[in-house]
C-alpha cells in the first residue's frame, strides 16, 4: 500500500510540472553561429525579433523526422507570415548544415549550435533529447510553448494563434 501511494505521488508531481516562461541566464548566453560564421548569443537572436512571435525549430540535416516535417512547417509559414522562424541546427558539420538549408529550401533565420544536441546551456535548459523540437516565443519574449516534437502538434498552432 505504501508503494502504491508513493507511486501515485510521483506520478502526480511529475505530471504537474510547470513549464518555464523565460530562459535561464546561461541559456540566454549560449553562443550560436550564423551562416556567415558570426557568433551571436541566443539572447541577441531573441532580441532581434522583439515584439514578434517566434517559432524556433531545433533540427539537423541528417534528421529524417526534421526533413519529413518541413512541408508542414512551410504550410505554417504561409498561414502565419508575421511569425519569425528561427532554425537552430544541431549539426556538427557546418558544410552539412548549410547544404541542408539549401537542399530543403528552409526559409527563416539560421543558426548553428556548435556543441550539437548533447552539450550546451540552451540544450540543457530545454532538455533537448529529440529533434525536431519546436518552441514558440510570444511578443513579450516569454516562452508560450516550451516544447513540441511534432510540427502537427496542435499546441504549436494554438501558441501561434493566441493573442
Amino acid at each position: 500500500m505504501k508503494r502504491l501511494i508513493l507511486l501515485l505521488f510521483i506520478v502526480l508531481v511529475s505530471c504537474n510540472k510547470e513549464q518555464p516562461t523565460t530562459f535561464s541566464e546561461p541559456a540566454n548566453l549560449e553562443m550560436l553561429v550564423d551562416v556567415d560564421g558570426t557568433k551571436i548569443t541566443f539572447r541577441e537572436v531573441l532580441y532581434k525579433h522583439k515584439g514578434k512571435k517566434i517559432l524556433i525549430d531545433f533540427w539537423a540535416s541528417w534528421c529524417k523526422d526534421c526533413i519529413v516535417g518541413f512541408p508542414k512547417l512551410n504550410q505554417l509559414q504561409k498561414e502565419f507570415p508575421d511569425v519569425e522562424y528561427v532554425f537552430l541546427s544541431t549539426d556538427f558539420s557546418q558544410p552539412s548544415w548549410k547544404k541542408g538549408i539549401k537542399k530543403y529550401k528552409i526559409k527563416g533565420e539560421h543558426y548553428n549550435l556548435p556543441k550539437g544536441m548533447n552539450d550546451g546551456d540552451l540544450v540543457e535548459f530545454i532538455n533537448l533529447s529529440w529533434i525536431p523540437t519546436y518552441m514558440v516565443i510570444d511578443e513579450e519574449g516569454e516562452i508560450a510553448l516550451f516544447k513540441a516534437t511534432n510540427i502537427t502538434d496542435k499546441a504549436i498552432r494554438e501558441a501561434l494563434e493566441d493573442n
